[in-house]
């Protein structure tokens, strides 16, 4: 890893100077050497061994969203991002990673993505405190891109503004990403939330009434629901918002209100409940505030992996979107 001071270094560093100069070069020199990469790649079923998944989430950069516990840069350093990443990877019970075009080939050329469940983020051009934010066009993979690049999952955000006329757009482009990731038999996770511009800032309503409002819009998208899967925020009463879909369901991290000891025992929780399919986090896992990667994530790969379903799981409210 590269020698970085202050805050953000931390323990676990696993990539070298020669990784990242080997990675500099083959992107300059020899391009094309991606596509025999990603050819190559050992892929795994989607669900194997307990049918469960724990995935890293890194989509944040693309939407201009670098900020982690009031730093509005954590994430700004690309060579720190992608150490971080490789520990997350390297660690067992990671399932996979999230991310944008720019992060999947990092990570692809570094090898670090064989056994992997790969998920391509597809829209990412609502920026973040954008005037245009609800307007989350998708201008990071499309189906046909994440095909080719022989990739096990899509991913979209649907933030639905009833007050905004750019959330229109949004929600038809989210239909056509499902009818395009049913013809093609590619499993697509939506993201759904309700929110409002707040100010100049868009804020997602985390009830519980508006999570499973946002859960109906979602999952009548396109025309076929067979390879839909949901990305829930953790709030209040889950076992009304798990009643109110039977499409597979991953928990998403997102950035967290509440402490972390909070966090993890709220994660536990969730993950019991039927439906629930695992954990999709990534901020609060890869930037944790001691800076112990490889223990924060092997805690969480711990809840996801042995959490068994259970009637009664009482959780509160402790995420925001990505």
């Amino acid at each position: 890893m590269l020698s970085v001071d202050g805050p953000s270094r931390f323990v676990g560093a696993r990539l070298s100077e020669a990784d990242f100069d080997r990675l500099r070069r083959t992107r300059a020199e020899d391009p094309a050497r991606l596509r025999t990469v990603l050819a190559s790649r050992r892929r795994r079923p989607l669900l194997a061994g307990d049918g469960r998944l724990f995935i890293v989430a890194a989509d944040h950069p693309a939407r201009g969203a670098l900020g982690i516990r009031g730093d509005e840069l954590a994430m700004a350093d690309r060579y720190d991002l992608l150490d971080r990443l490789a520990t997350a990877l390297s660690r067992p019970g990671v399932d996979g990673v999230l991310g944008t075009p720019d992060i999947i080939d990092d990570l692809a050329l570094l090898g670090l993505l064989d056994d992997k469940v790969v998920v391509g983020s597809m829209n990412r051009g609502g920026l973040r405190h954008a005037s245009f934010e609800m307007d989350d066009r998708f201008t990071a993979y499309d189906i046909p891109g994440i095909v080719r690049d022989g990739l096990d999952f899509a991913k979209t955000l649907l933030r639905i503004n009833f007050a905004d006329p750019g959330s229109a757009a949004t929600i038809e482009a989210n239909a056509r990403a499902v009818d395009d990731a049913a013809r093609a038999r590619m499993p697509i996770m939506l993201e759904p939330f309700i929110c409002d511009w707040v100010g100049d800032r868009v804020v997602n309503d985390l009830s519980t009434d508006a999570v499973i409002r946002s859960i109906a819009i979602a999952a009548g998208l396109g025309s076929s629901s067979v390879y839909t899967w949901l990305k829930l925020p953790v709030v209040p009463e889950m076992e009304r918002v798990m009643a109110a879909t039977t499409l597979p369901t991953l928990l998403l991290g997102g950035e967290a209100r509440a402490a972390e000891e909070e966090v993890f025992e709220l994660w536990e929780g969730a993950l019991r409940l039927p439906g629930v399919r695992g954990l999709v986090a990534g901020r609060s896992l890869i930037y944790p505030s001691d800076h112990d990667v490889a223990a924060a994530v092997d805690r969480a790969a711990a809840l996801v992996h042995t959490s068994a379903p259970a009637e009664d799981a009482p959780v509160l409210a402790i995420s925001e979107h990505d």
